[in-house]
């Protein structure tokens, strides 16, 4: 058989083949439009596959942003003020002295023991020296000076002081027995009530408040011979035990108990002036009715 050479139009055309699938292919290997969709690009051919791109998140609105500085600022510690050195050498003291008496007591070594000791009467001085610079305070500022507050401390001053709440006391109940009575509950056959009887006698004189005495089982008692018997009112006022004695005021009917047993002179002005001070104090109403002690301690006090 005899070969036949390609014509030069043949040759031409190969050549042109080759150089336009060369250039194609030069084409199709660049890089992909991000615009288009993998599926478009027929020439990777349908068993590839590529992920989609994820989008980039967006950045968050600048409100928030400004927002959370605020927020941070808010739940952020305040910073406590610096301690003054003072208080800072305090706390350290006290913790050594702490810290030495646990050891001294955990290992009472003599060591440990005369280190605790030290410190100890380091500490004591510094309280002497406070308490002398106090004293000197005090004695320079009535103000602050405890013992010119309330009831003295010094003998004299004492006895100064209590005989002005006496005479203060006695002239309180002289002006309250110009509308109130005591009541003196007693039996005949009861030896406190004889104990007690001259004390209120004499308190009576002494102070000018009338002593109505009543008695319980209708006997008579000795200093008291217009005692009164008891009409009821020892029941309503539920007096069980004797002697008693009552502070009551006839015209508005009031009662208000001052002590039960044998009482010294200075415990009836004492308890009388309180009870007459506070115009809380426990009272209980009169009796009322035909013949009642109300009626006696009005005629017993106009007299």
């Amino acid at each position: 058989m005899t070969l036949r050479r390609p014509t030069s139009r043949q040759a031409g055309l190969s050549l042109c083949l080759v150089v336009m699938v060369g250039s194609g292919t030069i084409v199709l290997a660049q890089p992909q439009d991000p615009g288009r969709p993998y599926w478009s690009d027929n020439w990777r051919g349908w068993h590839f596959y590529e992920e989609p791109e994820i989008p980039p998140p967006e950045p968050p609105a600048s409100a928030p942003r400004q927002a959370a500085p605020a927020s941070s600022a808010a739940t952020a510690p305040r910073r406590s003020p610096p301690k003054p050195p003072e208080i800072v050498e305090f706390e350290r003291l006290q913790r050594a002295l702490e810290e030495r008496r646990h050891i001294a007591i955990m290992r009472p070594t003599e060591a440990n023991v005369r280190r605790y000791m030290e410190l100890e009467a380091q500490v004591v001085s510094r309280a002497s020296t406070f308490a002398d610079v106090a004293q000197r305070i005090a004695w320079a500022s009535p103000e602050l000076d405890p013992t010119l507050q309330g009831r003295p401390v010094n003998a004299k001053a004492l006895e100064v002081f209590d005989q002005l709440q006496t005479t203060q006391r006695s002239q309180s109940i002289s002006a309250l027995g110009r509308d109130h009575v005591l009541f003196f509950f007693f039996r005949s056959d009861c030896p406190y009530c004889h104990a007690f009887a001259p004390t209120l006698e004499a308190f009576q004189a002494r102070h000018g408040i009338k002593v109505v005495a009543i008695s319980v089982d209708g006997g008579p008692i000795p200093g008291f011979a217009d005692a009164r018997r008891d009409n009821g009112i020892a029941t309503t006022l539920r007096v069980s035990q004797v002697p008693a004695v009552y502070l009551a005021q006839p015209f508005t009917g009031k009662i208000t108990p001052i002590g039960f047993g044998v009482l010294s002179e200075a415990q009836l002005v004492e308890r009388i002036s309180m009870v007459a001070a506070s115009p809380d104090s426990a009272a209980a109403p009169f009796p009322r009715g035909d013949g009642g002690l109300q009626a006696q301690a009005r005629m017993t006090h106009q007299r």
